[in-house]
């Protein structure tokens, strides 16, 4: 079953991490930015569209529906639905983007799967998430009986998932990293570095074989 019920039950709450958050969030945007090319995109697990309407995203689906009220207030053309299901024809967007929502579908391999289905013979997969191994990402699981979004969840390395994508059928690798404190200690948004294993927040670019 989706995780979709914290979703459901603390939007509000959900939404305003990115207002008081704001400099961890901007390194973030900046860079998922930096990875997503032009085209006509989705975003799968759209949540609240904090990152699909300033990246300019087309669809958003996700399987909570309070989630997708926000998504639409922000312009966004929204279907609820799940990862591991795809409500989409083969080869129906350009891009294909997904930012913090690996460690919450029940089915990564499936996942990963039905995005590569759902993108053009050329198409572009960007992905963002806390990485497991990292500072934060250690820190997340530590309290993660205490946090109602992560309480379910499950994170995913690096190296973890870069088998699983290669195991999908995506190629061509390319990989960003920001946020290197504890994002609520941020002043200012974080620099963006290429490569992986510094940086807790991870972008990775990956392009159908």
């Amino acid at each position: 079953m989706p995780k979709a019920t914290p979703f459901e039950e603390h939007t509000e709450r959900y939404d305003e991490w990115f207002e008081q958050n704001e400099s961890a969030y901007e390194s973030e945007l900046d860079a998922i930015r930096r990875l997503l090319p032009a085209g006509y995109g989705l975003e799968i697990g759209v949540g609240s569209a904090r990152f699909a309407e300033p990246l300019g995203i087309d669809v958003g689906l996700d399987p909570s529906g309070e989630m997708l009220e926000f998504a639409r207030e922000r312009g966004i053309d929204t279907v609820r639905g799940v990862a591991e299901s795809l409500p989409f024809d083969e080869n129906a967007f350009q891009t294909a983007l997904l930012v913090t929502t690996i460690c919450f579908v029940d089915d990564v391999a499936e996942t990963l799967s039905e995005a590569a289905r759902v993108l053009d013979s050329d198409g572009t997969l960007v992905m963002g998430y806390i990485d497991e191994d990292s500072p934060v990402g250690q820190i997340y699981k530590e309290k993660q009986a205490n946090n109602p979004f992560y309480q379910e969840a499950t994170f995913v390395s690096t190296d973890e998932l870069l088998d699983e994508l290669e195991t999908a059928g995506f190629t061509d690798f390319e990989f960003v990293q920001t946020i290197f404190q504890w994002p609520g200690d941020l002043d200012e948004p974080e620099q963006v570095e290429e490569g992986y294993g510094d940086g807790s927040f991870v972008g990775i670019q990956a392009r159908r074989s």
